[in-house]
């Protein structure tokens, strides 16, 4: 079986196909420019990982939320739990941009850290 996938590391963009034996690990890989391309189309087909961007609640601050992002990518399949845990978090006021807000979330190797600074709510 082949599987076609385009690579997003840099702005070749090249097609890349892997073929695939029975049990889906690649056999062999065709189309990359690089070995930058080949390492993210085995990477992508055996163990896709993905970058987490959200907000989480900011208590007694000037804004509500604070921007945060994860610290290394993290499996795709657990992305839904990822979220749930950055949802449920809330942190008070001030925040500066770098605080690590969840640190190690869910045992990934990952801290969720904030992107913004956020002052105190004036009073």
């Amino acid at each position: 079986m082949n599987r076609s996938l385009t690579c997003i590391v840099c702005p070749n963009g090249c097609t890349i196909t892997a073929e695939l034996d029975e049990h889906g690990a690649v056999c062999a890989l065709s189309g990359a420019a690089c070995p930058r391309g080949e390492a993210y189309a085995r990477q992508e087909i055996e163990r896709p990982m993905r970058m987490i961007a959200s907000s989480v609640r900011v208590t007694g601050g000037a804004a509500p939320l604070v921007s945060v992002r994860m610290t290394k990518p993290i499996p795709k399949g657990e992305i839904m739990r990822v979220m749930e845990a950055i949802r449920s978090a809330s942190v008070p006021a001030p925040v500066a941009a770098g605080d690590v807000i969840i640190a190690d979330v869910l045992g990934l190797g990952s801290d969720v850290i904030a992107t913004r600074s956020i002052d105190q709510k004036a009073v």
